[in-house]
């Protein structure tokens, strides 16, 4: 009779236990704002909501799947246009149109794909911003949409304004738990695994087995799909879009620098480079480029004292896994042939504390 193996796979942790009943209170408290929050509560929240959406969507693609693209707000600007043609033209309900403004963008970014997968690297990086800029010179020579100086979104006139505001601000916290949500539970399943071996090396990944091709444009696909829902939900509390806000390049460079400062290849580091983003922001905007100086200069302290992100260094120190994606071997035994550590690698995978190993800030500027 065969002894049975002294360990134990486990893929939570006690501080992840801790951290979702704390992520539900917050949710509910969240969910109550209208009947204790004002307005500027409710949308600092929801434009806080749409910098995390929009984050969240590039570190996918960029922390996880290997594609660092600087033209993202392509789809940021066909989301919220195309909640604002679902709304204003075709009469469909604004709040309905945000996710259908989401599904143009998926079908968009199909063949927008074929064009920038045939590029690598640094080529994909500037080609993505070229592609972006094509859509904003596009949109603004359509006159039917305002042109150059854009136009409102007139859908929402018939709705009371604490309705209008309620509905957005339920809608934004749904697109945040949502989008958490599913990226948790498809980073811990195996196309999870594939896609973080194909961001280390592609040519080994293949060789294993991994369809790079069909990886890169599943998450190339959701990452649009996820982008333009920020962007829908975004203008749809800012109830006007023009072609320069809507395409700007500043979007994709907020949301390179809240993943870096947070933590790139983390679920947690976009939700604390959000909330550090969103304080600057708030605070500091009025200073006009002094600003935006000294968020180039923290992006720089970070890269060079935390080059895995603010997340990265408190992991790394104190062990943390708010949301653990990786397994962890437990000896509940150790003999000799086991090391007195509780932590091993699975085959297959390279734990570090639990977690795949995420590239650093500078891994990335490289």
């Amino acid at each position: 009779m065969t002894d049975q193996p002294a360990f134990t796979v486990q893929r939570g942790t006690r501080a992840s236990r801790v951290a979702l009943l704390l992520l539900l209170v917050a949710a509910l408290a969240v969910a109550s704002a209208p009947y204790w929050a004002g307005r500027d509560t409710m949308r600092d929240f929801t434009q806080m909501a749409s910098y995390l959406l929009f984050a969240l969507m590039w570190n996918l693609l960029a922390g996880y799947g290997g594609m660092v693209s600087i033209g993202q707000q392509a789809f940021f600007g066909i989301g919220g246009y195309a909640m604002l043609v679902l709304a204003n033209v075709c009469g469909v309900s604004p709040f309905l149109a945000v996710p259908l403004g989401a599904a143009v963008a998926v079908l968009v970014a199909l063949p927008v794909s074929r064009i920038a997968f045939r590029l690598e690297g640094g080529y994909f990086a500037v080609g993505t911003w070229v592609i972006a800029e094509v859509f904003r010179l596009g949109m603004a020579n359509v006159s039917a949409l305002g042109g150059g100086s854009g136009t409102s979104l007139t859908a929402l006139q018939g709705i009371p304004r604490a309705t209008r505001e309620s509905l957005t601000l339920w809608l934004a916290l749904a697109a945040v738990v949502g989008g958490i949500a599913l990226l948790y539970a498809f980073l811990r399943a195996r196309p999870g695994l594939a896609l973080t071996a194909m961001r280390d090396n592609a040519v080994a990944a293949a060789s294993q087995g991994v369809d790079v091709r069909r990886a890169r444009l599943t998450v190339y696909l959701v990452a649009a799909g996820g982008t333009a829902f920020a962007g829908a939900l975004y203008f749809l509390g800012n109830l006007r879009i023009s072609p320069d806000a809507a395409f700007s390049v500043n979007w994709t460079a907020f949301g390179i620098f809240i993943v870096l400062i947070g933590g790139i290849g983390t679920l947690e580091g976009p939700i604390i480079g959000a909330l550090i983003f969103f304080v600057l922001n708030k605070f500091l905007s009025d200073y006009g480029t002094w600003y935006l100086i000294g968020l180039g200069i923290v992006a720089i302290a970070v890269a060079l004292y935390f080059p895995q992100g603010i997340w990265g260094y408190v992991s790394k120190r104190f062990g943390l896994q708010l949301f653990p994606v990786g397994r962890r071997v437990v000896f509940t035994d150790p003999g000799p042939a086991h090391p007195t550590s509780p932590q091993a690698s699975v085959p297959g995978t390279v734990v570090i504390h639990g977690t795949p190993q995420p590239p650093s800030a500078r891994e990335v500027a490289s």
